[in-house]
């Protein structure tokens, strides 16, 4: 089945209810940004204030109640970027701010919406592009408490519209927003309750998060990994309006491993890619391997930059492989500009 046909059968079907009115056209669906120049990336950096989106969570003592984040490891980690010309970060908001739609899903002590303007104030004067994310993987998704058993009813659409739109205006329209939804297989969730999307379910939730940012101006992104195991659906399904941040962790990079062939994939099937490596797994020389090989086989103009990760709480027993992190990113855009400039 293809994207229109989904439409169309989601309509017959009475789901179209659940989908905002922008995705039953196709004007929108199809509408991507403009090419950027194969010379402006993004370098961006992913932050977390919650923690309670790991699908192994009792492999990190369990579900978190309070706010958890260190602000001096915080405000060393925005300094570190801004000294390495990190120019976006993806901050995963979760449970970690003071919703106003839906205080019962925050943490004690979350970030209210005057602490979270200020800092956004205070990244944007850094030379630093903010941008919101939440996980809604089934995996991932912990940190909506009662609501992650009511995935894909009427209340669960209610409460992740509103999230989305609260944090869209707490970013002031921001240019992207990221919604997760990696790893929702049964092979990743170590929980007593495990729920798992598939098919035209998945496929419909996808569309009601992305429907959501779009008609509000908002390009969504998502995990690609869902490319690597339904390749033939994604490419019948994936709208080119979401930015796929692929990812691939370790240091080598084959052809035989099927994130790097999707990486491939995305390319020949013109999706705006930004790639991904990460710092948790001492795995140094990922990330610059990740602008080695995407910067030799993307098209530049859907290369839209690459995202640093950590996979560590914010807090001060990872505050030196946090700020590491920030520095390997920093070294992998000087030397992709350098040889820019010998190219030329």
């Amino acid at each position: 089945m293809d994207r229109r046909s989904f439409l169309k059968r989601a309509t017959a079907l009475g789901m179209a209810a659940t989908l905002p009115k922008v995705l039953l056209g196709t004007s929108l669906v199809e509408q991507v940004a403009e090419p950027r120049s194969s010379g402006e990336k993004f370098w961006a950096c992913l932050m977390h204030l919650s923690f309670n989106f790991a699908g192994q969570i009792k492999l990190y003592g369990g579900l978190r109640t309070e706010f958890e984040p260190d602000m001096a490891v915080w405000n060393a980690a925005i300094d570190r970027m801004a000294k390495n010309h990190v120019n976006m970060l993806f901050i995963n908001l979760d449970d970690s701010v003071a919703w106003h739609s839906h205080p019962e899903i925050s943490l004690a002590h979350s970030w209210t919406h005057e602490q979270l303007r200020a800092q956004l104030a205070k990244i944007r004067k850094a030379g630093i592009e903010p941008i919101p994310m939440f996980n809604f993987s089934t995996t991932h998704d912990a940190w909506l408490g009662k609501y992650s058993k009511m995935v894909s009813s009427a209340k669960y659409y209610e409460v992740c519209a509103d999230l989305i739109a609260e944090a869209i205006a707490l970013f002031d329209t921001p240019r992207f927003i990221h919604f997760g939804m990696d790893e929702e297989r049964i092979d990743y969730q170590l929980s007593d309750y495990i729920v798992i999307r598939q098919q035209e379910t998945w496929w419909a939730d996808l569309y009601f998060y992305i429907g959501e940012a779009m008609k509000r101006g908002v390009r969504p992104c998502v995990w690609a990994d869902y490319v690597w195991h339904h390749p033939d659906d994604f490419f019948k399904m994936m709208p080119k309006s979401v930015v796929q941040c692929n990812w691939w962790y370790t240091e080598k990079f084959s052809v035989n491993d099927v994130a790097i062939r999707s990486y491939l994939d995305l390319a020949r099937e013109g999706y705006d890619v930004m790639a991904t490596g990460s710092f948790d797994q001492e795995n140094p020389k990922s990330i610059g391997n990740t602008v080695k090989f995407c910067s030799e086989h993307i098209d530049g103009n859907h290369l839209l930059g690459f995202m640093q990760t950590f996979w560590k709480p914010t807090i001060e027993t990872y505050r030196a492989p946090i700020l590491q992190g920030i520095d390997l990113i920093g070294a992998a855009r000087s030397e992709y500009e350098n040889k820019r400039r010998t190219k030329v």
